[in-house]
């Protein structure tokens, strides 16, 4: 890696300036602190985590630096949304507003998976069905549709579009899978015939040739910790949206196993292996089932032996079948080309892997049996104990790596995150931004923390109300007094409400008690429309409650006074029976550490904080942040908890907190 020169640090403050002079804004104190911070992180090869609040304009303090960085920078989303915002909105306005500066490489470029873009070969040679037999348009109401994607699919082709399922018309996820393919599934660019046209080649190819790569948490955790080549080489990796970043690396090294995924792969196989091994892959998937019938759903300490053994059984016949498949010039030939071969070959060696992973039941792994539905059945699942290992090794020891989120401080500091991450607290340059810097502890570069505040003015356009008198929530959902809570506090702000619930039967009582007892006011709740539809009516309309889920917690933006108070029921402490977080509190009370703090608190702090965010969007919000759970009162958690939050004024008095509501509610925030 080639640091940056101290020459140009003044460029980076020139270019900010020129930017948000262009844009019409002005330079904000805290959005000056962030870009020299990170400016300075990359020159010094320092990583830096940097909370900045909604309003301080991050990705601009962040896109500025990367920019002016000589080498190429990798910026990572934890959501589509933001990754939107940043390709769409973003970077065309600040390289439009840089252009005249000299010395930039203002080229960028949008990595996603595989799955993201559609397949020209599925497309134009048909999707293999449960025998590998490649078909052409599927049957029944879907057809329309995928004829539809297909055909756009096309233009996007003739018009070298970039095939993204972002652009793509309306669809659902089965609907999409007619038109992509996962990398299992993927051909090659060598032995495609469409793989000169391939979007996903032409995606790598101009990321290769960009200054700027977009990309998401997800991706960034393969290419980097897997070590799967997914990303052209780079210098720097700019982490956004940072609060989810553990989250979304667990997800992506967490694997999924069910009879249905083995008997699939054997059917495939029956076309290409000549002998018993795909009739043998079927047998174990019976054997499969069984095991899983005999064992109890939830998390296993450690394997019973007959699942043990069925799992074993799998991955053997995987490995055989496998083996089995034609070589060479032999796997060419028949109708279907190399598509039908490649696929299901792909799906046993994911069955293979799989399988493997399960079976050695390692100490570094969690696995669980769900309990399974109607609609879904039973599946086995492995995710990693931890991921603060992989990140510390395979991208904290090679990159320099910035992290921002409004949300990184938990209990009043970083160091929380930072362990979660792979950064040591012992590891924290003491002098922060600023300092000339130490020496690389082991493998590792010292990190500094850096908060840069908000615009906004929180103890006096937000109060935090503690409902303390009400009895601790118990394990059976809302009770009499919660529910009368609600209800008053709802009436006083006459709707305008974002109700955030631990549970879809809490949101549902919920809302059903305010319909039942206001019912003047509009009353929506999770599920009974799709989240957009819903957040529209709940922005039309002021006099109207939304109850939701954890999808509202961080997924929801509503500035303005059409919400004035949100309503968080209880604690989002994770479920005790959690399979993968109640491992990580055992290992971590086990490793000598406090693991309800460590895992359960930190958990909770986090959401506590993307809940209560909600609320204030802009300079002119006002509004409630009330708590029904006593224990953010009364618990010794709770200073941790409410040292999360954003400094709000804090009351536990009832009568004080409805008649705030009730002003607000007659001269709405303008």
């Amino acid at each position: 890696m080639v640091p940056q020169t101290p020459a140009a640090a003044p460029a980076v403050r020139e270019v900010l300036t020129r930017a948000v002079t262009a844009l019409g804004g002005t330079e904000r104190e805290g959005q000056v602190a962030m870009v020299e911070a990170v400016s300075e992180a990359l020159s010094s090869e320092r990583h830096l985590l940097v909370q900045a609040g909604t309003g301080t304009g991050k990705s601009l303090a962040y896109l500025v630096p990367a920019l002016v960085h000589d080498q190429r920078v990798v910026v990572a989303t934890a959501t589509l949304a933001l990754q939107h915002q940043l390709v769409e909105r973003d970077l065309p306005r600040l390289i439009e507003a840089v252009k005249e500066v000299s010395g930039l490489d203002t080229s960028y470029a949008v990595l996603k998976g595989r799955s993201n873009y559609a397949c020209l070969h599925r497309i134009r040679e048909g999707v293999p069905d449960d025998q590998g037999v490649l078909v052409d348009v599927p049957q029944g109401s879907m057809a329309g549709k995928v004829l539809e994607l297909r055909a756009w699919a096309e233009k996007q082709a003739e018009s070298k579009g970039s095939g993204e399922r972002d652009n793509a018309p309306r669809h659902t996820d089965r609907e999409w899978r007619q038109v992509s393919v996962g990398h299992r599934d993927c051909l090659g660019a060598a032995k495609c015939p469409f793989g000169q046209e391939c979007f996903v080649e032409l995606a790598r190819e101009k990321a290769q040739r960009s200054h700027l790569v977009i990309t998401n948490h997800s991706l960034l955790a393969i290419d980097a910790i897997e070590g799967i080549p997914m990303i052209p080489d780079y210098d720097v990796a700019v982490i956004d949206e940072a609060h989810e970043l553990v989250a979304r690396v667990t997800q992506a090294a967490t694997d999924e196993l069910a009879p249905s995924d083995v008997e699939r792969a054997a059917r495939r196989s029956q076309r290409h292996v000549d002998g018993s091994e795909a009739d043998d892959l079927a047998d174990a998937a019976d054997a499969l089932r069984d095991a899983m019938a005999e064992a109890d759903p939830g998390r296993f300490d450690r394997l019973p032996q007959q699942l043990a053994d069925a799992l074993v059984l799998v991955r053997d016949a995987a490995r055989a079948c496998l083996s089995a498949y034609p070589k060479g010039d032999a796997a060419r030939g028949g109708d279907e080309g190399d598509a039908g071969l490649t696929q299901a070959k792909g799906s046993v060696q994911d069955v293979f892997v799989n399988a493997g992973r399960m079976a050695a039941d390692s100490d570094a792994d969690v696995l669980w049996l769900s309990e399974g539905s109607d609609r879904m059945p039973p599946r086995l699942h492995v995710a990693p104990l931890q991921v603060w290992g992989p990140m510390r090794d395979k991208l904290l020891s090679d990159k320099t790596v910035v992290m921002t989120s409004a949300t990184l401080m938990l209990g009043g500091d970083f160091d929380n995150v930072a362990t979660s991450v792979g950064l040591k607290p012992t590891e924290r340059d003491p002098a922060g931004p600023g300092a000339s810097g130490r020496e690389r502890t082991e493998t590792v570069l010292p990190w500094t923390g850096l908060d840069v505040g908000s615009p906004f003015d929180y103890g006096k356009q937000g109060i935090l109300y503690i409902a303390r008198h009400l009895p601790p929530p118990g394990r059976d959902g809302l009770g009499k007094a919660q529910l009368d809570e609600i209800v008053e506090l709802v009436d006083a702000a006459e709707g305008r409400t974002l109700g955030l619930f631990s549970s879809r039967r809490a949101a549902e009582a919920a809302a059903e008690e305010v319909r039942t007892r206001l019912p003047h006011l509009t009353t929506l709740a999770q599920g009974e429309a799709q989240l957009p539809e819903l957040a529209a009516q709940f922005v039309g309309d002021p006099h109207t409650c939304l109850f939701g889920t954890l999808s509202l917690w961080q997924g929801l933006d509503v500035p303005g006074d059409t919400c004035q108070l949100v309503l968080i029921d209880r604690i989002p402490f994770p479920r005790p029976d959690d399979p993968l977080m109640s491992a990580r509190q055992k290992a971590a009370d086990q490793a000598g550490g406090n693991g309800f703090m460590q895992v359960a608190a930190t958990h909770a702090a986090l959401l506590l904080a993307q809940g209560a965010g909600r609320l204030i969007r802009t300079t002119s919000d006002r509004g409630v942040v009330a708590v029904l759970d006593p224990r953010l009162a009364t618990a010794r958690y709770g200073s941790f908890l409410k040292a999360s939050l954003p400094p709000m004024w804090t009351t536990t008095d009832p009568q004080v907190v409805r008649k705030a509501l009730a002003r607000l509610a007659s001269t709405p925030a303008g």
